[in-house]
């Protein structure tokens, strides 16, 4: 037999440096890791390179980028959350506690069978997502929110604000935009309601789309936009930008949070008084949830039609409720909300999360009653548990509202098409 020329037991060179490079990856991850994380701003390739070298670790070539290449998996990815979101129908992962992760793929939390080794390792991931949207998260600042760059927005809480340990929460934005034709074959939207929508669009009625997290309005919003005429200029105001339409022409304006010494906030209020000074075809905010409302109410009051934008709420008959809210905060009194809204906006458009999965429940009509705000009910969309299609789906029972014949005015429909019916 021929004998090896490094002999029994030992390693060819780059054997040595690959074992080398896999045993020192591991020691090296904490210090790295603290190096980095040590300031603030994105986690480049550039950044751990240098963390790498200024270990003081002599690698070589080969065993270096070896290194690098552990090591940039660690602080770009996110860690054993990673595989969670390979499926395409997850759109938000919890983590509880290193023992406890849960996902959503639109029915709902689910646990699934994912942990970290500890609370400190379950810290560190949140410490260095927070950090890749250069923020940072410690004794100082224990709930942060932000937007990094592959496309999750991530909100991670520290203890004692948690009294548990360690909260993490990450929203996914899917790159897939949706057409209304696949809405509807989905399910989320009645072909009856694709045809107001689309009219709602046309006739440059304003309108919000309401819900609760995670039920779908910013992907509605997303389509509606873009059934928009490609000659109109949209600009989007948003906390964090997630609208991604389908259009020709489209401006993005993202609010800007303190810096560590607490200043460079451009909050979206502000946004919305730049966007007034950019001649915007349709005026869009992400998410009415503060001040922003008088001036959005404010700009759909002064010629600015066809605005739009999405508001948390349990139902469409909430609405108001929410915009008074958010319209005290901003130094309005109840009357004024209620003038404003009435004259700047047309419809509400409500989203819910039902046993079928998200779907377009209800269309309301804005209006002022005895000075009283109000959204009456236009069209109602039913699904009665275990009522299904002969090829299996949801069946939709559809129920005209007080507003109906109004809506369906404004838009040129068929009073027909909103008879009680089952579909």
């Amino acid at each position: 037999m021929t004998r090896s020329r490094h002999g029994a037991g030992q390693q060819s060179p780059g054997q040595r440096t690959r074992t080398e490079a896999a045993w020192v990856d591991q020691e090296l991850l904490e210090s790295v890791r603290q190096t980095v994380l040590a300031e603030s701003g994105p986690v480049t390739d550039l950044r751990v390179a240098a963390a790498v070298r200024e270990s003081g670790r002599l690698l070589g070539a080969a065993g270096s980028l070896l290194a690098m290449d552990r090591i940039g998996a660690e602080l770009h990815g996110l860690g054993p959350l990673q595989q969670l979101t390979l499926d395409p129908r997850v759109t938000d992962i919890f983590v509880n506690a290193p023992s406890s992760v849960w996902l959503d793929r639109g029915a709902g939390p689910e646990a699934v069978d994912v942990c970290f080794e500890n609370e400190s390792s379950l810290r560190a991931l949140a410490t260095r997502l927070i950090a890749a949207g250069g923020r940072r998260l410690d004794d100082q600042c224990p709930c942060v929110d932000v937007k990094i760059a592959p496309g999750y927005r991530v909100h991670a809480v520290l203890p004692p604000i948690s009294s548990t340990g360690t909260l993490l929460s990450i929203r996914i934005k899917r790159q897939q935009l949706f057409t209304l034709a696949e809405l509807e074959d989905s399910g989320c939207v009645h072909p009856l309601v694709g045809v107001i929508l689309q009219g709602i669009i046309e006739r440059r009625l304003s309108f919000l789309i309401s819900g609760a997290t995670g039920a779908g309005k910013t992907t509605l919003l997303s389509t509606l936009l873009g059934l928009c005429h490609a000659s109109e200029r949209l600009v989007l105001i948003e906390d964090a930008a997630e609208l991604s339409p389908d259009h020709s022409h489209v401006v993005t304006l993202e609010a800007r949070h303190a810096n560590a010494e607490g200043a460079g906030t451009v909050d979206l209020q502000e946004l919305v008084r730049q966007a007034l000074r950019m001649n915007p075809g349709r005026l869009i905010v992400g998410e009415c949830r503060g001040l922003e409302v008088r001036e959005l109410l404010m700009a759909l009051n002064t010629g600015h039609t066809g605005g739009a934008g999405t508001i948390h709420a349990n139902s469409a008959a909430d609405v108001p409720a929410r915009l008074a809210a958010l319209g005290v905060l901003a130094g309005m009194t109840t009357e004024a909300v209620a003038l404003q809204s009435a004259s700047a906006l047309d419809a509400v458009i409500h989203l819910d999360r039902t046993a079928h999965g998200r779907m377009v429940t209800e269309i309301g009509v804005v209006t002022l009653c005895e000075g009283q705000l109000s959204v009456v009910p236009a069209l109602h969309i039913d699904t009665p548990s275990g009522v299904v299609t002969a090829d299996g789906g949801p069946r939709h029972l559809l129920r005209t509202g007080p507003a109906w014949s109004e809506l369906a005015g404004r838009l040129g429909l068929d009073l027909s098409k909103g008879s009680e019916a089952a579909a």
